[in-house]
């Protein structure tokens, strides 16, 4: 027996997913009914959310075109949702052929079509993990052997960590993942936030509790703080229409409304 689109019966309809409503506010098809209702509804408080999810995903466009300047070829995107249009290795790829990119997500939707699209990139792959257990993940992505931990890595938890309880002790999960990188690696974190928010905003952002990843708002020093020692390039950790804009006219003139930080940070200490 077979789920909608061939995907696996054992995917659970019976909640909505935030990764399937990500994809809907992006414009994406890998969603279903409930995941719709969901996105419906926290539309209706806060009508600016699909911007504020196609920022999230422009940042990270951005973040990952500075890495590739930088000279990072290799990339490990951990949460990396559903694949839509512009996704990492699209990016990547298109300025290095050689890139490689290891995709990690909790959703088995999220892996499922992943798997699909790639099918016959052999630079790619993708691992169904959870971004607590990150000794896991370092571990099936080493197996793969296809990221050379020992060079610089383009770490990126774009949207992710917010999905990370404070009982789960983020910072931990964060500190795990920079020991594994060499020097020359570069993190990159968009995170959602309360400050400067309106209470409509944080209302909304309530409602993701109805899936099984519920959001932890947190501060801009929080988020800070998980880049631990690594050197946070400019603009350091802002609202994301702030970091690094294509263009000043595409800087949106109230930037807090999207409601989520950004930042990358470089490991520039010597190799112990």
């Amino acid at each position: 027996m077979q789920m909608p689109d061939g995907l696996p019966t054992e995917i659970d309809l019976s909640r909505p997913s935030a990764a399937r409503v990500y994809d809907y506010f992006l414009g994406g098809g890998h969603n279903f009914e409930i995941d719709r209702q969901l996105a419906e509804q926290i539309a209706a408080m806060t009508p600016n959310l699909p911007a504020t999810m196609r920022a999230g995903r422009d940042f990270l466009r951005r973040a990952v075109r500075m890495l590739l300047d930088a000279g990072i070829d290799q990339f490990l995107d951990i949460g990396s949702g559903i694949p839509t249009v512009g996704n990492v290795h699209e990016v990547a790829q298109a300025a290095n052929p050689k890139a490689r990119v290891v995709y990690v997500d909790i959703d088995p939707v999220a892996v499922a079509h992943s798997r699909e699209l790639l099918t016959g990139n052999d630079l790619t792959a993708v691992l169904h993990a959870d971004l607590r257990d990150p000794e896991g993940i370092l571990a099936e992505a080493r197996r793969l052997d296809l990221l050379d931990f020992d060079r610089p890595l383009g770490i990126l938890l774009a949207g992710v960590v917010h999905f990370v309880p404070d009982t789960d002790r983020p910072a931990d999960i964060m500190a795990a993942l920079r020991a594994a990188a060499a020097p020359g690696s570069h993190l990159v974190i968009s995170h959602s936030t309360f400050e400067d928010q309106p209470q409509e905003m944080l209302d909304a952002q309530r409602l993701s509790a109805r899936t099984a990843t519920e959001i932890t708002l947190r501060s801009c020093a929080e988020i800070t703080g998980f880049f631990g020692d690594w050197v946070l390039v400019e603009p350091g950790v802002v609202y994301m229409e702030l970091w690094r804009p294509d263009s000043p006219s595409e800087v949106d003139a109230d930037a807090q409304r999207f409601g989520a930080f950004g930042g990358v940070a470089r490991y520039d200490r010597a190799a112990d």
